[in-house]
């Protein structure tokens, strides 16, 4: 929309002009500037220090006012006198009742503005239409080519994008239907001749949301122009770290102990828990130190065989999958879906038909005869049973085979061949990333066998199998 042309990219502003464009909104800078590294042109803008940053700095070294941070609130602000810009948040409704929705929207208005074709009374120009224009098209998965995204099959970076990309199309396809009967919209974005609007679009700021947000003490997540220039390093490679001040504005300070030379580059962290598929899914890139994959997601089904399946998708309130994570020593995993999967009938699962308040009939669940409002608080009951080994181990059992499936897919691809349109930056980092899942999820193969064989010992699962002594035959544990 707001391109020259497609092989032109997004019409951009010369980082050049950043710093009076940063001043001139009311950005203070002390002891640092935004610019790029020397000999690293090619990772884009940074904060670098100006001069010897020393020991015990109290100062901040970037103050950004207020007014600039884009938030839900902001926003809501900035529409109080922009009438078109009102007119689309409340045509798309709860959708932007949410800090993304709301800022997505924002910043599609703001292209919207900005575009030449488009004429100059659409939308009312701030200082964070000019704001976008310093940012960069940033090099996320979802922009890989489809060569490129071949090369994550077997790791779950692939799921995570063809499900964005469903989860896009459906956001782009709610906002033209919301926006399609305001004059406007309908001829300078939907169009047939007149339209600019297009899925990729929605695509770019949807990278640029996701690239940026940080969450704020007291605003929650948000945009924050200056401190979103800083690039991520973590641990103790640190350097900055980022809060809002008592009049609310958002501050960027030198870390406790922290020395930093003149020329260096000033980092904060993006979230040092973050995983290897996260950082690529969100950022772009992952640390050349990464060493494990740190978290892994993967998805769980239940089984086409069982009776409550249907009824269990139609209450079931958590993600359908669970999360393995790396503990040091030992992997560790955490889901609330799986419990549902485990128990059944017999074990005092059950469903029925409950009249609501408006004359309908709503599905719910219950557990030993009391109604399950929330089946995330089923494991919780189930730990007070009597049986909550025999139930460990049912969940076990189905993680490992979920865990084998997914070893077997990233042995069969194994590493594929680096074909002629793969570009370096894509190749990299899907061979890096297949290598550290595939060393974690093996990690926690092992270790949930270990926990079986501790939990079939246990007394209460060899009373269930009944089990009496060594010498009775093999069970099938499954």
């Amino acid at each position: 929309m707001i391109r020259r042309g497609r092989a032109e990219g997004w019409l951009k502003l010369p980082i050049s002009a950043f710093r009076p464009w940063a001043e001139l909104n009311g950005v203070t800078f002390d002891g640092v500037r935004v610019g790029s590294m020397p000999g690293f042109e090619h990772r884009g803008s940074t904060v670098i220090a100006e001069e010897d940053l020393t020991k015990g700095e109290t100062n901040p070294l970037m103050v950004v006012p207020k007014d600039l941070i884009l938030s839900r609130e902001s926003v809501e602000g900035f529409a109080k006198s922009d009438k078109q810009l009102k007119e689309v948040l409340d045509s798309v409704g709860e959708y932007t009742r949410t800090s993304r929705g709301a800022i997505l929207v924002f910043l599609l208005m703001q292209a919207t503005i900005s575009c030449p074709d488009i004429p100059g009374n659409i939308g009312v120009t701030n200082p964070l239409t000019e704001y976008i224009k310093f940012l960069p098209e940033e090099f996320l998965p979802t922009f890989w080519t489809k060569e490129e995204q071949e090369l994550l099959v077997g790791t779950t970076l692939r799921s995570a994008i063809r499900a964005k990309m469903n989860s896009l199309l459906r956001e782009f396809e709610h906002i033209r239907t919301a926006t399609e009967h305001i004059s406007w919209c309908q001829k300078y974005w939907w169009d047939d001749d007149e339209g600019q609007v297009t899925f990729e679009d929605w695509m770019h700021v949807d990278a640029m949301y996701r690239s940026r947000a940080l969450e704020f003490p007291g605003i929650g997540d948000c945009m924050v122009p200056c401190v979103d220039m800083a690039n991520h390093s973590s641990g103790d490679a640190t350097v900055a770290l980022y809060e809002t001040d008592e009049d609310g504005n958002s501050i960027l300070l030198l870390r406790a102990g922290k020395v930093v030379k003149q020329k260096d580059e000033i980092t904060i962290t993006y979230g040092d828990g973050k995983g290897a598929c996260e950082m690529i899914f969100s950022y772009g890139f992952m640390e050349d130190s990464m060493d494990s994959a740190k978290i892994v997601f993967l998805d769980l089904d239940i089984p086409d065989d069982d009776p409550f399946r249907p009824a269990k998708i139609a209450v079931s309130a958590v993600a359908p999958g669970f999360r393995i994570f790396d503990n040091g020593d030992r992997t560790g995993w955490e889901s609330d879906f799986v419990w549902l999967i485990c128990v059944n009938e017999e074990d005092g699962l059950g469903f029925n038909f409950l009249q609501t308040n408006e004359g309908g009939r709503e599905l719910r669940a219950f557990w030993k005869g009391a109604e399950l409002e929330d089946t995330s608080k089923l494991r919780g009951l189930l730990q007070a049973d009597a049986l909550w080994e025999v139930y460990q181990l049912r969940a076990i059992t189905l993680l490992q085979n979920r865990i084998e499936q997914q070893l077997e897919d990233l042995h069969e691809i194994g590493s594929p061949d680096k074909g002629p349109n793969v570009r370096d930056v894509p190749w990299k980092l899907a061979e890096k990333l297949r290598k550290l899942e595939l060393g974690l999820l093996e990690r926690a193969s092992n270790d949930l066998e270990d926990q079986k064989l501790v939990l079939i010992e246990s007394d209460s699962v060899r009373r269930y199998l009944g089990i009496e002594d060594e010498g009775n035959a093999e069970e099938d544990f499954s």
